[in-house]
């Protein structure tokens, strides 16, 4: 019999995650707190390290909070909640001001009068700081650095969450959270961490789709521990594609930022008509969803492969300066887009559904926080608005950190976590089995739950999804935990409550659009579509939203 050892020290908060949201939270925690932060790769391997466009926040007096919420509410087609998305406008310019603080460097205006701002989709005023064209990039590398420097925090990197621990699982009354299983991936070894509170930081899920924007590393696994251990989930139909990722078949994951539009780039057809105007008045500045949607509507229509994105008639100083990232990038792949329109597709981006929590990051299970994509916070509603959600990493892990730090001592250490037991599982060859599932999952959602929907194509896909979760069930029993297994275990639950989601709303709203209810449903006011687990046991959580329950039943 094999047992690997549990720690001996419980952590005071253990965060699962290591991008803006993860990051930021661990440097606001108070110094005297134990905290430990886990990441599946490199500590720079999540999406904010991908974010190119920026964070939009009222930083100029021509703009207002009312414009920013007014402008949230209205991409989010009514199912945003207001007092969250007031609470983020109000909050930006302050967690901005603490980036600067701490060192990140954004563009500055070239007048002189502060820093620049771009503006991006669905936004009526110009609110996007950013740092060039690679925003994501200078705040991983600036909380890095603070972060790599504290002597209060421990790295564990090349770890995956295997699931959380509850005190309900150790066999206590009250249910609280109690730690988590980590994979150490480079000596495949599974430890147990004990810790007061555990905060999910873990991204969003568009790894589910066949073709994204996100790194690996985008696989919802905050989302289906969090749905294991009797949270709620919310929201999951509303999958945000990114309009324009770069056609071409190294590219993989390289998209355009929306940045290029709000500085006039123009979507074309291949004979260089331009199509935008016919499908909204916004043009290439309407929301994500409308875009998305009109670049699919023509693709299929033509039977064209890619349309084209045309910022050729900007001075090449201009999108040198403005853009030096994605040009250069685009010259790697043969493309000058100074002199050329480049070839895109949408692909999925942004995860708007997640972890039921209320502002400050809390979710049903006591001690357990979610913040960043994998929070459902009502912030999104059913289409993110651009630069949105960098601002919602921020807010949210200010707030818990606060929140956390007010119940400092009011904690006790949790129960020992049993030492992973490994005596019944066998070598195998499920890497091959792995692989082939793990592309068979991602190939029907794209098919089945993409950008356009049908009765039809979901009840096709969920039929597979509890075909594919029965056969992993069974590697999960049996075989050696590896972290692509622990990363296919997750996806496919998440596949499940991205389809449970879809069917239970039977209208097109936001990012969710089924040609079987093409209209907008008449009911006031909208429901968000909200799934219960078997295993939950009831909340005390204090949302300021109506949500009716949803019917679901736990794995």
């Amino acid at each position: 019999m094999q047992h690997f050892p549990s720690s001996d020290q419980p952590l005071d908060v253990l965060i699962l995650g290591s991008g803006a949201a993860g990051l930021s939270l661990a440097l606001r925690l108070p110094t005297s707190l134990r905290v430990g932060v886990v990441s599946k790769g490199a500590l720079d391997a999540g999406s904010t390290n991908w974010a190119q466009g920026g964070v939009s926040a009222v930083l100029d007096d021509a703009d207002t909070i009312d414009a920013h919420v007014q402008d949230t509410l209205d991409a989010g087609a009514g199912l945003c909640n207001p007092d969250v998305v007031r609470h983020m406008a109000t909050r930006g310019p302050e967690v901005i001001r603490w980036l600067v603080e701490r060192g990140v460097a954004f563009t500055r205006d070239p007048g002189g009068n502060g820093f620049h701002l771009t503006r991006e989709g669905g936004h009526t005023h110009r609110r996007v700081i950013h740092a060039e064209d690679a925003t994501g990039r200078a705040i991983q590398v600036t909380l890095e650095s603070l972060v790599r420097a504290a002597s209060n925090i421990t790295l564990f990197e090349h770890h995956i969450a295997v699931d959380l621990v509850s005190t309900a699982r150790l066999g206590e009354t009250e249910d609280r959270v109690a730690g988590a299983y980590l994979l150490d991936i480079e000596n495949q070894a599974v430890v147990a961490q004990a810790a007061c509170t555990v905060v999910l930081a873990t991204g969003g899920a568009s790894r589910v789709y066949l073709y994204t924007s996100n790194p690996d590393g985008a696989t919802g696994d905050g989302i289906a521990m969090a749905w294991r251990a009797g949270c709620r989930i919310a929201n999951m139909e509303f999958m945000q594609f990114h309009p324009t990722c770069l056609y071409h078949p190294k590219a993989k994951t390289f998209l355009l930022t929306e940045a290029l539009r709000g500085e006039g780039a123009l979507l074309k057809l291949p004979d260089g008509t331009r199509f935008m105007p016919a499908f909204d008045p916004r043009a290439e500045l309407a929301p994500r969803d409308i875009v998305a949607r009109a670049i699919d509507h023509e693709m299929k229509r033509l039977g064209i492969d890619h349309v084209l994105l045309d910022i050729s008639h900007q001075p090449e100083a201009f999108i040198r300066e403005h853009f030096p990232n994605v040009y250069a990038k685009c010259l790697e792949y043969g493309f000058d887009m100074a002199r050329e329109a480049i070839p895109v597709v949408p692909a999925a981006h942004y995860t708007c559904g997640g972890v039921i929590t209320d502002m400050n990051g809390r979710t049903d299970l006591p001690g357990l926080y979610a913040i960043g994509e994998v929070a459902h916070t009502g912030l999104h509603g059913a289409n993110r608005m651009a630069s949105n959600s960098l601002l919602e990493c921020l807010v949210l892990a200010e707030g818990a950190a606060a929140d956390i730090a007010a119940h400092e001592g009011s904690r006790s250490n949790p129960p020992g976590i049993p030492a992973w037991d490994e005596s019944r599982v066998t070598d195998s060859d499920e890497e091959v089995v792995v692989s082939h599932n793990w592309d068979e999952l991602r190939r029907f959602m794209w098919d089945y739950v993409g950008i356009v929907r049908t009765d039809k194509r979901l009840k096709r896909a969920l039929n597979r999804a509890e075909l594919l979760k029965s056969e992993i069930g069974e590697y999960y029993r049996h075989f050696r935990v590896t972290a692509d297994l622990i990363e296919l275990r997750n996806l496919v639950t998440v596949a499940e409550l991205i389809v449970r989601c879809a069917q239970g709303r039977k209208e097109s709203r936001g990012l969710h659009y089924t040609l079987d209810y093409p209209e907008r449903g008449a009911l006031q006011p909208p429901r968000n579509t909200v799934l219960v687990p078997a295993n939950f046991a009831g909340s005390t959580l204090p949302i300021h939203w109506n949500i009716p329950p949803g019917n679901a039943t736990g794995d």
